[in-house]
């Protein structure tokens, strides 16, 4: 160890230097899975107690555990692999988190950097790979830049809209001894700052349309939760009195059982919802994309509405939906911004509008037949059992859906599922990354007997680590949503479902 008179410098590996990175970044625990590459890793992380390691048993799984610990607390999940089919395995989650903006750091070895391109053993391109479905990634091949990499690899991740980051580290970096003294300090990179555009006129052109609107909605999206906008955005919902409706990643951002939410609208929306959305002539939404599952065809999409869209991501305006208004923002700040406006002169109530919502609901309830042991009395009952406070994570098919209609969620980052990607085989793993991140709270998987094969290795997890992690296996003998398809559009011919 060498002392000069401004900070201590000491000769690490790469492998040391990493790990002490991320524990400067405020990571605590992390998901993997070891292999050659990576050995020098895990060889330090051997000497690290403080930074704890969950062993799955797919790299896959160790990806949605580390998407579920992120979701359910804000901070970035971390994940470990190996070089070639260890990095692979990563891909279907790294994209799941690309695709539900979450930030992920996935940390990946790689062969020696003399083997590089040689196509040698266990050897693939995955940065290459997966530049499609990262917002950044690296591959590291000076040692002496591997604090700076993985600090930036954590500012990208977490600035403007998030998502996953990925570093390939080759082994012999991970072996090189370099001097590690103070960690670089903060970053402000040009291409990551955001840029708002006129906020405050805007803010004003669109207070005039929520004064002269008649039949307004919220709609909001993930981009919400992230931003942390809840509290803001609950005040502003009060203060206005417009009803509100979210999309499957908007889930949560509003208690489901307040009386102006209206529950999710979309294809697998609700009836009240959708009709309320064909008809109202002010749709604003917060930190959502408009995806197709939410507007169906777009020509037919909320004819009647001026449509206000609120996002960080330039790239999202115009995208999908064509907007009267954007605002280009982090949706907390430009909540921040409208509140005083909105409490000095918002046109509040619209009490006919909320009436004509409320008859449609009635006219229109969400129903099933009723009568043995039915998926929607399971999820009510698990619903009615956790009193709202468990944190509910999902497969993807019918289970997701029903979970969505008839799971009430009252706080942000409660309910966790595969939205962009809908990823089979998420929900297990992801909710043994809540679990290890919320250790006393109550966990819930809803799940159908298609999706929870995909990964049921993790049990070994499970049991291994002592999670009390609860799966509800709702077994229609099917693969549910693929064969409702084949019944509604293919005359019914169940192939292979």
């Amino acid at each position: 160890m060498i002392e000069d008179k401004k900070t201590t410098v000491e000769k690490l590996t790469g492998a040391q230097v990493l790990l002490k990175a991320l524990m400067l970044e405020g990571v605590d625990t992390v998901f993997g899975y070891p292999g050659g590459a990576v050995l020098p890793l895990y060889d330090a992380l051997h000497g690290t107690p403080e930074l704890r390691h969950i062993l799955a048993r797919h790299e896959q799984g160790a990806a949605h555990a580390a998407d579920g610990y992120a979701r359910s607390t804000g901070k970035p999940g971390v994940v470990f692999a190996t070089s070639g089919p260890g990095a692979t395995n990563l891909v279907t989650g790294i994209t799941n988190a690309y695709m539900d903006s979450i930030p992920l750091i996935a940390i990946t070895g790689q062969v020696g950097l003399e083997l590089l391109g040689k196509d040698s053993f266990q050897e693939a391109d995955i940065t290459g790979i997966t530049l499609p479905v990262t917002k950044y990634n690296y591959l590291v091949k000076d040692p002496n830049t591997l604090p700076y990499v993985i600090h930036e690899a954590f500012y990208v991740a977490t600035s403007g809209r998030p998502g996953p980051v990925l570093i390939d580290i080759p082994k012999d970096v991970q072996t090189a001894t370099i001097s590690f003294g103070q960690y670089p300090p903060a970053l402000e990179l040009p291409g990551y700052q955001l840029v708002e555009n006129n906020i405050e006129h805007k803010l004003s052109l669109l207070m005039d349309l929520i004064r002269t609107a008649e039949k307004p909605i919220f709609f909001v999206g993930g981009g919400l939760i992230s931003s942390g906008a809840s509290a803001e955005f609950f005040k502003l919902v009060e203060a206005t009195g417009i009803p509100v409706s979210y999309s499957l990643m908007g889930k949560g951002a509003f208690p489901d059982n307040h009386p102006l939410c209206i529950g999710m609208v979309g294809m697998h929306g609700l009836a009240h919802t959708n009709l309320a959305f064909a008809e109202s002539d002010l749709l604003i939404g917060l930190g959502v994309r408009f995806d197709d599952r939410v507007t169906g065809k777009l020509d037919e999409f909320c004819p009647k509405a001026d449509i206000v869209h609120i996002d960080i991501d330039p790239a999202e305006i115009n995208k999908n939906v064509r907007s009267a208004l954007s605002l280009i923002g982090d949706v907390k700040k430009v909540l921040q911004k409208l509140l005083p406006l909105v409490e000095r002169g918002a046109k509040k109530g619209y009490q006919d509008w909320y009436a004509q919502i409320i008859e449609w609901k009635k006219r229109y309830p969400l129903r099933y037949e009723q009568g043995g042991l039915k998926p929607q009395a399971i999820i009510q009952e698990i619903n009615r059992l956790t009193k709202g406070e468990a944190f509910i994570t999902t497969e993807v098919g019918q289970n997701q859906m029903w979970a969505a209609q008839y799971i009430e969620t009252l706080k942000p980052r409660q309910f966790m599922t595969s939205g962009g990607l809908g990823t089979m085989g998420y929900g297990f793993p992801a909710a043994i990354g809540v679990q290890v991140a919320h250790p006393d709270a109550v966990v819930f998987d809803i799940a159908g007997d298609g999706s929870i094969q995909m990964n049921s290795q993790e049990l070994a997890t499970a049991v291994q680590y002592g999670l009390p992690v609860n799966i509800a296996v709702l077994n229609n003998n099917y693969l549910g949503m693929v064969r409702q398809w084949q019944e509604m559009f293919f005359d019914r011919r169940y192939s292979h479902t």
